[in-house]
């Protein structure tokens, strides 16, 4: 919870009666390596924030899998169609290790909005932030070969890249498992 609390507290000072209700909405939740936190037609009611581990973002095309991003510790994640739509997903979650999440429910989060308007700031900071990654993910994926988009895919997240199996890092930047290995070849 600390760590979900100074990642708040970073972007903007937190009041003593918004920290309190954090530590009283907010709960903590773990998932082993390889579980699903959401599968398509279920509806996302839960922002998460990363404490430790690594997730994935992921659909299905023509009866294979797509993973459109990862996320690794101090980061948040959610379904963000399906959680703010309130709608089922198209999108699975899941954890590529074992993890240790802590999350608001929509209702909680709409609530604390209500009541805290700082909360409202370090709401609208994150969903910034997020976005700006989400729109450079999908630029990359349209204007850039794969040689860039894995260079900037280790630039930006070194630690991804190592941690995330080749098959599923190939899915991602849109690339052969057998690709990924030629171009991890020739950086090395």
């Amino acid at each position: 919870m600390d760590t979900f609390i100074a990642r708040c507290h970073a972007i903007h000072p937190l009041s003593p009666g918004l920290e309190a209700a954090l530590r009283q909405l907010v709960g903590r939740e773990t998932a082993p390596a390889r579980s699903l936190l959401l599968q398509p037609g279920h509806t996302a009611h839960k922002l998460y924030f990363l404490e430790s581990g690594l997730i994935r973002g992921f659909y299905l095309k023509d009866g294979k899998e797509v993973t459109a991003w990862f996320m690794p510790e101090g980061h948040f994640v959610a379904a963000i169609l399906s959680f703010f739509s309130r709608q089922p997903s198209h999108e699975y979650l899941q954890a590529l290790e074992d993890s240790v999440l802590w999350f608001i429910t929509q209702d909680h989060l709409q609530a604390l909005y209500q009541q805290f308007p700082e909360f409202n700031y370090i709401g609208r900071v994150l969903t910034e932030q997020y976005y700006v990654l989400s729109e450079q993910r999908a630029l990359h994926l349209r204007m850039l070969p794969a040689t860039e988009r894995y260079a900037l895919l280790v630039q930006q997240f070194p630690d991804v890249a190592r941690r995330v199996p080749l098959k599923l890092l190939a899915s991602h930047l849109g690339i052969t498992p057998e690709t990924l290995s030629r171009l991890r070849a020739r950086r090395c």
